[in-house]
């Protein structure tokens, strides 16, 4: 698991990021149970109390829950995880289009050019 930490953005946020990916993804298995603070903060070269913000922040969404003396554990609400991937996705996508507005390209226009690329891919 690579954490690629930019020091441009807010640490916590980085890692509230790449766990919420992980939990989408499926690298983290719904109702599986999240390696302690102090074993992520060493994975992901952080201070324990960054991390610490960052699965708080990941309760607050509902992602990971807390069990007393337990430890914390991926949601079991797959339902969520999956409306939380298409949330993610379509704020990729709405990126990906600014950006090729910006360049001077409309919806049309990109999704031929997707459409190209992907008929090439396949070769």
């Amino acid at each position: 698991m690579s954490w690629n930490l930019d020091s441009s953005r807010p640490i916590y946020v980085q890692l509230v990021e790449k766990i919420q990916l992980d939990i989408i993804s499926g690298t983290y298995e719904p109702g599986a149970r999240l390696p302690s603070v102090r074993e992520l903060a060493s994975q992901a070269g952080v201070n324990p109390n960054t991390m610490q913000k960052a699965l708080s922040e990941l309760e607050r969404k509902k992602l990971v829950h807390s069990v007393r003396t337990s430890g914390r554990f991926i949601t079991e609400d797959e339902t969520m995880i999956e409306e939380r991937k298409e949330e993610l996705a379509s704020a990729q996508i709405r990126t990906f289009f600014e950006k090729m507005c910006q360049m001077g390209f409309d919806a049309d226009k990109t999704i031929r050019l997707i459409e190209k690329m992907l008929k090439e891919e396949e070769l």
